[in-house]
């Protein structure tokens, strides 16, 4: 709530400390004394707009403080944490407007927007008045008033949840099959690449194969020639082999004569013949391998032009194309992995659409039986307070799909007509302040369980009514002060007999007696009995007008 107001050099106000109380709390004073100064003071720290012709005449600048006192869990405090704003309570506000018309803004000391302070003081503190187009008036929070006057706020959320899932669901399909329309596009590509390698099956390591058996053939024909000279050597005049064979031969005859001196020579002579047999096997194997292959070099050439070619398209090194063909494969696999996918993305949002519409039909139908309630109990609210002609009406637009959003399937808002006959229409339509502000406070009343800010400021509610409709306008003030904080400026003696606080504006000279300025002086109990007895009878006080006061104050059961 509001606990206190500090106003520097505001039109008539040069300075103002007023501190402020739960409950009902009135602000009486006549004509011209500038209870309206003290709104728009209060408005100007809220975030209203500032002009030049506030700040008072002769000073270089203004200002206006609002204190507010919170509970932990306001919603205000998210907002600033939102916004990046260490805020505690007691929340400061605080705005400053230079004679030339700059504005600064300040919550708990630190400067911020002119909007992030406006946003603050939206959930702070509702004006109503007969050019306020905030608050009531803001179709926008209808839907919400309603959900909080039948306490469909838990249904509600869910219908919000399921939007959101089913918009989710939405977004990762449309994103999966983005992605697929892309893979589809490169499809055709994809798979001739996939058949080329198919066919060309590259592997690991084959370039430097086939380049050695290619270098080993480029040569044959040098090989051949040495090979032949080599083979020639070993074979004239019988061969190494025979010519070995023989010696051993030779020497075997004379081998018992010669008292075992020969086995060594004879031993080494068959090591010799072994090795040069296993010699010439080798050579007529190399031979065959190294025969000149004029084919089988075209075919390595002709393998390693096509290994190169697929290099080359796909960018990449001889060595790559494996896993290029590896890579390839998968993608076209995906491809079809893609279209299952994409079915199941598919239903999966089709199944959130369907719970999401049937929970916000549900939620629909109930808004709709609500509404009838709350326009029964506004309307009773309205004969009372002289409205008994008018007409209250909650209207709810249908949506389709297309335009639904988290709060489900329809829009509401709050339409009056205050004369028989006269066509409906939104609360902001009305003409005369007095009757919107009293249709306001019908409303409020009726709503009072949710949706409202702590702090309600009516600024002459009471407007062109006296008599019983001035008392239903204090007993419904009173009422409503029981759940919220409530200001009223006020012309009333009715309204003002039912105020747990009481504050009397007056006008007069300033210290210097040059300028006029303006006073805000709290009431006590006789204070307030004069001043209430003022209003009954205007300037000349009578003592029929205290016992009148008396009677109201009596009637009212008033906290003063």
């Amino acid at each position: 709530m509001l606990s206190a107001l500090q106003i520097r050099d505001i039109v008539l106000i040069e300075t103002l400390d007023l501190e402020f109380a739960a409950g009902l709390c009135v602000l009486t004073g006549e004509t011209g004394a500038g209870k309206s100064v003290i709104l728009d003071a209060l408005g100007l720290a809220l975030g209203a707009k500032g002009e030049r012709s506030l700040v008072r005449n002769g000073a270089r600048q203004g200002s206006v403080t609002a204190v507010f006192d919170l509970p932990a869990d306001h919603p205000v405090f998210a907002v600033g944490d939102d916004s990046g704003l260490d805020l505690e309570s007691p929340l400061v506000l605080r705005r400053q407007l230079t004679e030339d018309g700059r504005s600064r803004a300040f919550v708990n000391d630190q400067p911020v927007a002119l909007g992030l302070l406006r946003s603050l003081g939206d959930l702070l503190v509702e004006i109503h008045g007969q050019h306020d187009d905030r608050g009531l008036f803001d179709a926008s929070t209808h839907r919400a008033l309603l959900d909080a006057f039948a306490g469909l706020e838990g249904k509600a959320d869910a219908v919000a949840r399921l939007y959101e899932a089913w918009r989710a669901a939405l977004r990762a399909q449309a994103e999966h099959d983005e992605a697929a329309a892309k893979a589809r596009a490169d499809a055709d590509y994809l798979t001739h690449a996939l058949e080329e390698l198919d066919a060309l099956n590259p592997e690991p390591d084959e370039e430097d194969a086939l380049s050695a058996e290619r270098t080993a053939l480029s040569h044959g024909a040098k090989i051949a020639e040495a090979f032949s000279e080599a083979v020639a050597l070993v074979e004239e005049d019988g061969g190494v082999a025979g010519r070995l064979n023989q010696a051993l031969r030779r020497l075997e005859r004379v081998r018992g004569q010669a008292g075992g001196r020969l086995d060594p020579v004879l031993e080494a002579l068959d090591r010799a013949f072994t090795e040069v047999d296993e010699a010439r096997r080798a050579m007529d194997e190399a031979g065959r391998v190294l025969k000149s292959n004029p084919r089988r070099l075209e075919e390595i050439e002709e393998r390693l032009f096509a290994l190169r070619a697929a290099a080359r398209k796909h960018g990449c090194a001889i060595a790559a194309l494996p896993k290029v063909h590896e890579l390839i494969a998968e993608r076209v696999a995906a491809l079809t992995e893609d279209e299952s996918r994409s079915a199941s993305l598919a239903e999966a949002a089709r199944k959130a659409e369907a719970a999401f519409q049937t929970a916000a039909t549900a939620l629909s139908i109930e808004r709709r039986a609500q509404a009838k309630k709350l326009d029964a109990q506004v309307t009773r609210e309205l004969k009372p307070l002289k409205l008994d002609k008018a007409t209250f009406r909650t209207r709810i637009d249908a949506l389709d799909l297309a335009n639904a959003g988290p709060s489900g399937l329809d829009r509401a808002s709050f339409e009056i007509s205050t004369n028989p006959g006269a066509p409906l229409a939104p609360l902001i339509k009305i003409a005369s302040g007095g009757e919107l502000a009293r249709f306001i406070l019908a409303l409020k009343v009726v709503l009072a369980s949710g949706g409202s800010a702590a702090t309600l400021v009516f600024d002459e509610v009471d407007r062109g009514v006296g008599g019983a409709v001035a008392a239903a306008v204090g007993e419904r003030l009173q009422r409503l002060s029981t759940t919220a904080q409530i200001l009223v400026v006020t012309h009333s003696p009715q309204v003002a007999a039912r105020a747990h606080h009481h504050w009397r504006i007056s006008k007069g000279a300033g210290r210097k007696n040059a300028e006029t300025r303006t006073t805000v002086e709290g009431l006590d109990a006789r204070e307030r009995r004069e001043e209430i007895a003022r209003m009954l009878s205007g300037a000349e006080i009578t003592n029929e007008a205290r016992a009148a006061a008396d009677r109201l104050l009596g009637e009212t059961g008033s906290a003063s």
